[in-house]
């Protein structure tokens, strides 16, 4: 089956990536955005959607947040909820599309996804892939970019 959808717990991926927003607080707003900003390219680049889930109860969002798309997802738990129990339940529910991935790093999570079939990821395996996806499309748009200034030049 092919990958439907990548989950992520947003939060463990945050902490688990340091470069995001190197110098920053790991719970600020500009962390979560670089964040998004990443997994946006990287869907960009691998065609997966992606939802992005945080623990968001409480909370304080700004109203220039980025926009949920439904390629991009992003998700808040409410109060009552958390990350987990979002990530859990849509991980079940997409299960009979195809493979599912949930990135996180909380071990007890990967063991609940992964007993009733999805896939699961450490965050830093994860950041590995995104990074080396990102990395050969840049590659390739620079091959593309100097293909077309040379065939330019000749014409």
């Amino acid at each position: 089956m092919a990958l439907v959808r990548i989950l992520v717990d947003g939060f463990s991926l945050m902490h688990s990536w340091p470069e995001l927003a190197p110098g920053k607080p790991r719970h600020v707003a500009a962390v979560r955005e670089e964040l998004i900003n990443r997994l946006t390219q990287y869907h960009d680049a691998c065609g997966t959607p992606i939802t992005i889930v945080f623990d968001g109860a409480g909370s304080k969002r700004e109203s220039d947040e980025t926009v949920s798309t439904p390629e991009v997802e992003i998700l808040y738990s409410r109060v009552g909820q958390t990350a987990d129990q979002l990530i859990e339940r849509a991980a079940y529910r997409l299960k009979s599309f195809g493979d599912v991935l949930v990135v996180t790093d909380d071990l007890g999570e990967r063991d609940t996804v992964t007993s009733f079939g999805a896939m699961a990821s450490s965050c830093q395996n994860f950041i590995r892939t995104v990074e080396s996806e990102l990395a050969e499309l840049e590659r390739e748009l620079r091959a593309y970019n100097q293909k077309e200034r040379t065939k330019f030049r000749t014409s």
